[in-house]
């Protein structure tokens, strides 16, 4: 079976939105796309752990957008500053997500999906590489929502962006998550790998068994204001 993987870059208040630069996706009026890369560009934690989620055999699982700003760098920065990451993805299988179908995909080797959640069911159950995820916020909140996701490898940004697309949304599916491995770099990056655990488990905090009346009419209360 093919593991799903959520590579996620995000700020303290969860935000993803255009990491790489400011013509990514300023929608919404986001003002702060490039914020990655001046931590990024330098920092070791983030060097390491990037290599090693590209360091296994992959395939790539990216929405409509995302997929449309990476066919329109990496085919041609083979020779640059970035040639090792951009051969791989020239050489992989690039699964392009998009309900419209309106998408160039003259990039080698993509197959595109319509329905995410169902497709990405099926892709999990034949044998080959993990499927990474990169960006594509409305992707990962269909995986999530499905309960698709095998692991989730975030990178945590030390800084507020306020307002952006998020990592996560209401419609994600509840369920508790192991941390199977987390670096910090001195610049404040947490590179923090998470992957299912089961159920959320839940009860009251000890000490709180026997209510008090005041606890007990405080929650009458809340019943009234619902």
């Amino acid at each position: 079976m093919r593991k799903v993987i959520v590579g996620a870059f995000v700020s303290m208040d969860g935000v993803m939105q255009a990491p790489g630069g400011p013509e990514e996706d300023p929608s919404g009026g986001f003002k702060y796309g490039g914020w990655v890369a001046p931590i990024a560009d330098t920092d070791p934690v983030f060097g390491e752990e990037i290599g090693a989620l590209f360091g296994q055999p992959y395939d790539l699982l990216l929405g409509r957008k995302t997929y449309e700003i990476f066919a329109a760098h990496w085919p041609y920065a083979e020779g640059g500053p970035d040639d090792e990451i951009a051969k791989q993805f020239n050489r992989i299988t690039k699964y392009v997500a998009t309900r419209s179908g309106d998408v160039d995909t003259s990039w080698n080797r993509t197959v595109v999906l319509n329905d995410v959640a169902k497709d990405v069911a099926k892709l999990k159950q034949e044998d080959g590489p993990a499927l990474i995820t990169q960006g594509s916020t409305e992707i990962v909140h269909a995986l999530l929502a499905a309960g698709l996701v095998d692991e989730i490898r975030v990178f945590t940004f030390p800084l507020l962006l306020g307002k952006g697309k998020r990592l996560f949304d209401t419609t994600s599916e509840p369920r508790a998550y192991k941390l199977t491995k987390s670096k910090v770099s001195p610049t404040g990056l947490i590179a923090a790998t998470y992957v299912p655990a089961g159920e959320i488990e839940h009860m009251t905090i000890r000490g709180a068994e026997n209510p008090s009346d005041r606890e007990l009419a405080r929650r009458e209360k809340l019943k009234r204001e619902r």
